[in-house]
């Protein structure tokens, strides 16, 4: 199996999620071995989300009700006057395939930010189930969790989340090193894609602060797609770069993707990007996932007039 560690270190879960969470798993499986665990299953999605559910609220013992009320229909503003709970996430199933890239997109508010969060459990949803390779992660314990977040699952920030004080080689070599693998073999891996893949020869001692924003994300990249995750997560990745920028990272992500073959997650507000560089597209509002299809299948057939105006606008 491919490895890859959490590509932002030190990220860490926002608090807040923590503590309105009300999914609580008392018997969470502390497996002899991770990969027993986290299996491998080709008949099933790489991840698959049925029902999820994300409350956010300073008043816990209304955040079921806020679900009732969702599942009952109730608009998000209504569940938000009665009870005070913002139903961040609301019902959303999805089903993700190995080497496919799988945009999610909408709006600022919309849910998207907060839903890519609950792949590698940086937020707890409140209802619903989340399986990796038909494994319910979130039976996950700890010591299982972390594994995953390492070998399994990469994620690259919009704000880069870079070491400041470590040279781009050090940046894009840190998650192998903290995973344990062998200093020689994992530099030298780094200096293969600095020098070839991300052209950025002969920038290796550089620090962050003496890169562009541009130059910066490729090394963000390189430290996610260096260590071989099976997944990576992108939110937003791109979003505050100059468009020219832009636009040669996405060219960038594409000609990897073609040649890694990876299962990528990236997050959106814009549709030409998401069509772009999309093998399939979630289109979501208020919480709500309400399309899911191929570019084509969007452009020819949106499902309501909110999807229509997106494409129209595109």
């Amino acid at each position: 199996m491919n490895h890859s560690t959490l590509s932002n270190t030190g990220t860490s879960v926002d608090a807040e999620s923590s503590r309105v969470s009300t999914c609580v798993h008392a018997d969470r499986r502390e497996p002899e071995a991770v990969r027993g665990a986290v299996g491998r299953a080709t008949d099933v999605p790489i991840l698959e989300l049925r029902h999820l559910y994300k409350v956010f609220s300073p008043h816990r013992g209304r955040i079921d009700d806020a679900i009732a009320m969702a599942r009952s229909g109730m608009p998000k503003d209504e569940i938000l006057q009665q009870t005070g709970c913002n139903v961040a996430v609301r019902d959303v199933s999805l089903s993700i395939r190995e080497g496919e890239i799988f945009v999610i997109m909408g709006l600022s508010g919309s849910g998207k930010s907060t839903l890519v969060r609950h792949f590698n459990r940086l937020i707890e949803p409140n209802a619903g189930e989340l399986l990796f390779r038909g494994t319910d992660v979130l039976q996950l314990g700890s010591r299982a969790l972390r594994e995953m977040r390492r070998h399994h699952i990469g994620m690259v920030f919009q704000s880069f989340a870079l070491l400041p004080h470590k040279t781009v080689l050090e940046n894009v070599v840190f998650g192998r090193w903290i995973r344990g693998d062998a200093k020689a073999e994992s530099d030298n891996v780094a200096r293969d894609w600095i020098n070839g893949r991300l052209g950025l020869k002969g920038y290796e001692r550089k620090y962050p602060d003496e890169l562009s924003g541009g130059m910066r994300q490729r090394v963000g990249l390189a430290r996610a797609l260096v260590s071989e995750p099976d997944v990576l997560l992108m939110d937003e990745a791109f979003s505050a770069l100059d468009p020219l920028i832009r636009c040669e990272m996405q060219d960038i992500l594409l000609e990897m993707q073609a040649e890694l073959k990876r299962t990528i997650v990236f997050i959106t507000h814009d549709l030409d990007e998401a069509m772009k560089i999309g093998s399939k597209i979630a289109i979501m509002k208020d919480g709500v996932v309400i399309q899911v299809g191929t570019p084509d299948e969007i452009r020819s057939a949106p499902a309501n007039d909110y999807v229509r105006r997106f494409v129209e606008a595109s």
